[in-house]
């Protein structure tokens, strides 16, 4: 324990001295993480500037465009209509000047890009189904189920029926027939000869089978109940035998 006046001005300076110490060992502490902190944000900020400075570059530019998902299309041909893209870095590939060029094929339904670095670009398409035509003083034109025209040939094409309906492709109408035609089993859809519509709630269809049989079909709604009450009225009155097969109201079968 200091005693007299020296002996407290030595313990003050001993505690003044070990403040001092204290205080440079917190500061260098503090100095220490600051530089390691900027060290590490320094090397996150060289790697992402290097990543994306290579992105950019033609390290990642395309060299190869895939199309997938084309069946009545030719790849190549789609392939070659976006040949602009060849040569630029993945990051700057222009889809609005993809989808300006695949406007040019009415097959196209919707289409997807994808980026495969480092140089493949790949297109996925889903192709329109046509599912009726319609006769014209051009010819037969090929719609899908939207009324979307996708080809006209002086012949009628095989394999699909003609439609007959008010207002043309479209129309309302046309789009009750053509959601029908989507909705009933590949072995009917292809006996469809002919579709008729006035209104989406009155669409018709004649059969190949027995001379012509016509099935009166109703809306689109209840696509299920319909088709099972007519397979039904198939087996108990097979085509030939009757007319007419009328499934309108969906849990009653009238043939005629």
């Amino acid at each position: 324990m200091p005693r007299g006046p020296l002996g407290v001005w030595r313990a003050a300076r001993r505690r003044r001295r070990a403040e001092r110490a204290e205080v440079r060992r917190f500061t260098a502490r503090a100095r220490r993480r600051r530089i390691i902190w900027l060290c590490g944000l320094g090397a996150v900020a060289l790697v992402v500037v290097g990543t994306v400075g290579a992105a950019y570059s033609p390290l990642f530019a395309v060299e190869r465009i895939d199309i997938v998902g084309a069946e009545s299309l030719d790849a190549e041909t789609v392939a070659g209509a976006l040949e602009d893209q060849m040569g630029r870095p993945l990051p700057l590939v222009d889809e609005s000047e993809i989808k300006a060029e695949l406007l040019a094929f009415p097959l196209i339904e919707t289409y997807s890009v994808e980026s495969n670095p480092p140089h493949e670009l790949v297109v996925r398409i889903v192709e329109r189904t046509p599912v009726a035509v319609v006769a014209s003083d051009a010819g037969f034109t090929t719609l899908d189920a939207a009324g979307v025209p996708l080809a006209t040939s002086a012949q009628q094409p095989e394999g699909l029926p003609l439609a007959e309906v008010e207002g043309g492709p479209s129309s309302e109408a046309f789009a009750a027939a053509g959601q029908v035609l989507r909705s009933l089993p590949a072995d009917v859809a292809v006996r469809v000869a002919t579709i008729r519509a006035s209104t989406p709630d009155d669409v018709s269809f004649d059969l190949t089978d027995g001379g012509g049989v016509r099935v009166v079909w109703g809306s689109a709604s209840d696509t299920a109940e319909k088709m099972s009450v007519l397979e039904a009225g198939f087996r108990a009155n097979p085509p030939g035998t009757v007319s007419m097969y009328d499934v309108s109201s969906a849990d009653v079968l009238v043939v005629g």
